[in-house]
């Protein structure tokens, strides 16, 4: 490796042009994402914390630069470092688009009025406790949404942005805007705070990056053509791709034959008994995450065999026992999948594991709080986006301003702090499990709410406080298979050394704003276009309807989990301490 590319991966300049590119196809994604996947149902551009479309232009951008870089004899148009860089970009930007906001947004705002019956009184119920700037109430503004403008197909993109009944909206998009980029600023704070801690002094391995740098410091190596054409690497790509392909041809051809990436297994483990755990088992095959699970640590990728194989067990164990516990004990729950009493052992661990952290990061946190507290003088080495005094007093405003958000709603303010805690809480512990892990595919059992339910009861939801904060997990905290936090850690450590620093957080900044903008802009002229009930929405409607269902059985009939959910929370918690 020659000195100068030493020397370039130690302090790269990272030129306008990238962020600007960045943003072009940040932007770009965004606007596309809600037409390729709700409507024409082809393969997400997103998805995970390894989406699709940012790495086909990250990588088709490297083969071009490499290409004319080998042509020309120049220095290329944008450096590896350059190009991670409009990677992390797009990939925050693919989130906002879909699962981490666009997808159900939309839905969420409008279901409580427009699936209200008079068997469900749901308007009854959520129109004297939702503010009218919070949830629309423009009958004719929400029914277009759902069924289309009358001529909708006959119009270009842009006469249906115009024709749009912006009004009715302005106000609604206003106030959860403001929720929306609060919760961004804080979580931007947060990853701020801890950066030297996870990045400097613990050094975290960032397996969902390894591919992405390979490829960024292979364009900048002058021996670059011997790099991309190693016979592991090559290996490693034809395998999905002839998978794919085959696979691809098969489904329009069907007497091609077909490769299963999923098996049912299932029926090879009885009903009862000590396997029982396993009878509905799918073993799913994808190539992307058998790659991840090597780049990680070893111990990190046998903890998922273990303990899936113990979760399964567990439940064998309990049948054999007689232990039958019934799933009303949960009592109302809005996790994602949590189904039985015995998943409520996330909610102990998550909060082991969140002290665990706060733990090892102790001294690092005492000495922000000293330097905010200007009892110390300030680190000259700065390795984050900004000075982590700002963060420190940033979290501080951020939960505060959050606070009086909920209560400007109707929200106590001590039940409004908790909500808050909760929901930063668990997008801290996932954004650590998901870095650390390489899980490019993550999702929660147990939502925020439900652990604060479990230890506090639902006495504290009553009235508003239980839609308000059903509504506003929904939107970004219950779902975080997509969520920013993760890509913020990310973004960071390929920012890491690099300069300027400002640049990067300049366009960090204007990509969130950008992609929410271009992303509920586009979902909207979609829906108005087309019309909610011709598109792929079915899994966005029905989870959002169970929101406002449990949300419903929160205020009318309140019922508080059993004792058997603290048992097995505390035993997640005991089973979390020990491996810590």
């Amino acid at each position: 490796m020659s000195q100068r590319f030493e020397t370039e991966q130690l302090t790269p300049q990272i030129r306008l042009r990238a962020i600007f590119i960045g943003l072009v196809f940040a932007v770009a994604i965004c606007l596309l994402t809600p037409v390729n996947n709700v409507y024409h149902r082809s393969t997400p551009l997103g998805g995970g914390h390894f989406p699709l479309a940012p790495f086909f232009v990250f990588f088709t951008l490297a083969l071009l630069v490499w290409l004319l870089g080998r042509s020309i004899g120049r220095r290329p148009l944008l450096s590896g470092s350059e190009l991670l860089v409009i990677w992390i970009q797009t990939v925050i930007g693919s989130g906002i688009a879909y699962t981490g906001l666009a997808r159900t947004f939309l839905i969420n705002l409008t279901a409580p009025f427009h699936f209200a019956t008079v068997g469900n009184q749901w308007q009854e119920t959520f129109e004297p406790l939702l503010p009218a700037a919070l949830i629309p109430r423009n009958t004719e503004a929400i029914e277009l949404m759902y069924n289309g403008l009358a001529t909708g197909r006959d119009m270009s993109w842009l006469e249906v942005v115009m024709a749009i009944p912006w009004g009715a909206w302005s106000s609604v998009f206003l106030r959860w805007g403001i929720f929306i980029m609060l919760s961004y600023l804080v979580m931007i704070f947060i990853i701020n705070l801890f950066a030297r801690q996870w990045i400097v002094n613990e050094r975290l391995n960032f397996p969902l990056l390894k591919v992405s740098q390979f490829v960024s410091y292979a364009v900048d190596r002058p021996d670059s053509a011997q790099v991309l054409r190693n016979r592991f690497l090559l290996i490693g790509i034809l395998v999905p791709l002839l998978l794919h392909l085959l696979n691809g041809i098969s489904l329009h051809y069907p007497s091609v034959p077909t490769i299963q990436t999923l098996i049912l297994a299932g029926k090879y483990f009885p009903k009862e008994g000590l396997l029982s755990g396993f009878y509905k088992l799918k073993i799913y095959i994808y190539p992307a995450f058998i790659g991840f699970a090597f780049l990680t640590s070893r111990q990190i990728s046998f903890s998922f065999w273990v303990f899936f194989l113990a979760g399964g067990l567990l439940y064998g164990i309990l049948d054999m026992a007689g232990y039958a516990v019934p799933a009303s004990e949960l009592g109302v729950t809005f996790g994602p999948t949590v189904t039985r009493p015995e998943e409520m052992q996330m909610l102990g661990a998550y909060g082991i594991f969140f002290l665990f952290l706060v733990w090892l990061a102790r001294y690092h946190l005492l000495d922000v709080s000293r330097q905010a507290l200007f009892m110390r003088s300030i680190d000259l080495k700065q390795i984050e986006w900004f000075d982590v005094r700002v963060s420190f007093w940033g979290i501080l405003l951020g939960f505060s301003a959050l606070t009086f958000w909920f209560f400007w709603q109707g929200m106590p303010p001590l039940t409004a702090l908790l909500v808050i805690s909760s929901f930063f809480m668990i997008s801290l512990v996932a954004t650590r499990i998901i870095c650390q892990g390489g899980i490019a595919y993550f999702t929660l059992t147990a939502a925020p709410i439900d652990g604060l339910i479990a230890f506090f009861g639902t006495k504290m939801f009553a009235g508003a406080s239980g839609v308000l904060a059903a509504v506003s997990q929904k939107i970004m905290f219950v779902d975080l298979r997509e969520s920013l936090m993760p890509s913020l850690l990310h973004a960071k450590k390929i920012h890491l050394s690099k300069r300027p620093t400002t640049l990067l957080f300049t366009g960090l900044l204007l990509t969130l704003a950008l992609s929410v903008t271009s992303s509920v802009v586009a979902m909207m002229a979609l829906c108005y276009r087309y019309g909610i009930r011709e598109l792929e929405l079915e899994w966005a409607t029905r989870t959002t309807l169970n929101v406002y269902e449990n949300a419903f059985r929160l205020i009318v009939n309140p019922v508080s989990p059993g004792d058997s959910v603290y048992t097995f929370a505390i035993i997640g918690a005991l089973v979390m301490f020990v491996l810590v």
